[in-house]
């Protein structure tokens, strides 16, 4: 029988959220169906209210979260009713050419659900980064699952399947953070705090943390920051530079989502530097670099 829950809906762009009836299903082969216990709030949330995702409205907010497996579907092995697992947002396929070379960070062909929530009167719904946990209950992919121990408290298990992982990964996997690298992170809230702490993991011998927020900085050391700079009252590109002798950085992790920040990263890198953009940019944003500067790799004044 499917299951009715309350759960928060953005209907249309910029619109006030609403709580309402959301109808689950059963799951289905391969899926899972989640009685969540904490959802964290994440600005990717926003940008799906403001459309700054995609328009596919209306949608089930809420993506960063943990809570106990309730059903499964057919076929499903990996996790059981009673499980206390966090929601990830990339149910890995393991066949994809981007899997078969080790890279599941990559993965093309990630799964959700295949069935749809919806309200009451039948129209689906689009789950927030394929979760939808700002409800009682969701329905997502076996995969999405992962098993916690039940010790941990929910609230900070859910940070674990978005912000940390992302920013972890965006230092590890994909910025290739060794030991002895320097690396400096613009932004430093949650997605920001977790590349500093893959930075650390990974043996980094400096980490920059740049922000606008003297809290966020202080917190940023406690994650492993061995330096802070305040970019409202130091251009951050020169204090990068001037950080690492005049070089830049050896990877650059942005985790704002926009052009001006993105720009500061690119020339605070070094010559044969890495970055990475992890912040989410809106569709509107564009961003003009010189080529020049990529090929031949000059080092450039500080922006202004």
């Amino acid at each position: 029988m499917p299951h009715e829950v309350r759960g928060v809906i953005a209907r249309a762009k910029g619109a006030k959220v609403s709580i309402e009836t959301v109808v689950v299903p059963d799951p289905g082969p391969g899926e899972a169906l989640v009685k969540v216990q904490s959802c964290g709030v994440c600005h990717t949330d926003l940008h799906y209210r403001e459309g700054g995702i995609n328009d596919d409205f209306p949608f089930l907010l809420g993506h960063e979260a943990a809570g106990v497996v309730e059903e499964v579907g057919e076929g499903v092995t990996d996790v059981a009713p009673g499980d206390f697992v966090i929601l990830n947002w990339r149910a890995v396929c393991g066949q994809c050419r981007a899997c078969l070379r080790g890279r599941p960070w990559y993965c093309f062909n990630t799964h959700n659900a295949a069935q749809k929530m919806t309200l009451r009167d039948g129209t689906e719904l689009s789950p927030a980064l394929g979760i939808g946990a700002f409800a009682e209950k969701t329905l997502v992919h076996a995969g999405q699952c992962t098993k916690v121990d039940p010790a941990a408290s929910p609230a900070a298990a859910g940070l674990l399947g978005c912000g940390v992982m992302a920013g972890i990964g965006a230092a590890i996997n994909t910025g290739g953070v060794t030991r002895g690298d320097s690396v400096a992170v613009i932004g430093c809230g949650g997605v920001g705090d977790g590349a500093i702490a893959g930075a650390a993991l990974a043996g980094a011998a400096k980490i920059i943390a740049v922000d606008v927020d003297d809290r966020k900085l202080e917190w940023a050391r406690g994650f492993g920051a061995t330096h802070t700079v305040n970019s409202r009252e130091t251009d951050a590109v020169t204090a990068i530079r001037d950080l690492t002798g005049g070089n830049g950085a050896d990877v650059v992790v942005e985790a704002i989502g926009r052009p001006e920040t993105y720009e500061q990263a690119f020339y605070a890198r070094d010559l044969a530097g890495t970055v990475v953009l992890v912040g989410v940019p809106t569709p509107d944003m564009k961003i003009e670099l010189p080529v020049a500067e990529v090929l031949l790799v000059r080092r450039l004044p500080a922006l202004t």
